[in-house]
């Protein structure tokens, strides 16, 4: 992960706000009472360490426990359109939807757009790429996405390394049931929702499109 030069308090900060989006998903994803009780222990830690970090009161930021702490704001996640030389597409089947994808998923805190988006590739396909264009960036409310959750989805335009032998199996196969190379013309029928549109802006990216998509 990308960690920027810092002072001892800004790192300390920096860990804390890594702390803070781990407790945060946990408490907003795990039903088990014990997990959340670790998750706040957690969420409260890192409050104690921003309370370090910048001088202040621990009353004083108790009322971002429900706001900031909580991650309110949409949630960042990126998606690998990687396209080779014959304009073929690489696209996964999702285990959870059983739906035809590109590979993607949430950013970590401490990881750039760019970094996350070569890991996600990675973990669900063992294909390593690299990402040359940026195609746009997507509000899931407003591209067909069904995710309960409200996303920001950055879409980059990559290509695979040459002579590189993908992983087998992937680190995260576990989430994969097929994946595949497609042309244009040849996709698979049962795409998923959210990725019909940007899989068209993908390819016309690929043929030359310089303009990078962003709602209006």
């Amino acid at each position: 992960m990308s960690k920027p030069t810092s002072s001892p308090a800004q790192q300390l900060a920096w860990w804390a706000d890594q702390l803070r989006d781990i407790s945060a998903l946990g408490l907003r994803f795990s039903d088990n009472i014990y997990d959340r009780e670790h998750y706040q222990t957690i969420q409260d830690m890192a409050i104690e360490m921003v309370a370090l970090a910048t001088g202040s009161a621990i009353t004083e930021l108790e009322p971002l426990r429900k706001t900031v702490f909580a991650r309110p704001t949409p949630i960042c996640t990126g998606d690998a359109a990687i396209i080779n030389e014959a304009g073929e597409l690489l696209l996964i089947q999702r285990a959870d939807n059983q739906k035809w994808a590109m590979p993607g998923g949430a950013m970590a805190v401490g990881e750039n757009p760019v970094e996350g988006v070569i890991r996600e590739a990675l973990e669900e396909t063992g294909v390593r790429c690299e990402p040359i264009k940026l195609i746009g960036i997507y509000d899931s409310r407003l591209c067909g996405a069904t995710t309960v959750h409200h996303l920001y989805m950055l879409l980059f335009l990559c290509k695979p390394l040459p002579n590189d032998k993908p992983a087998s199996p992937p680190s995260h196969a576990h989430e994969v049931l097929n994946s595949g190379w497609f042309r244009e013309d040849g996709l698979p029928n049962d795409i998923d929702p959210g990725h019909v549109i940007r899989i068209g802006h993908a390819f016309q990216a690929w043929q030359g499109q310089d303009l990078a998509f962003f709602d209006r």
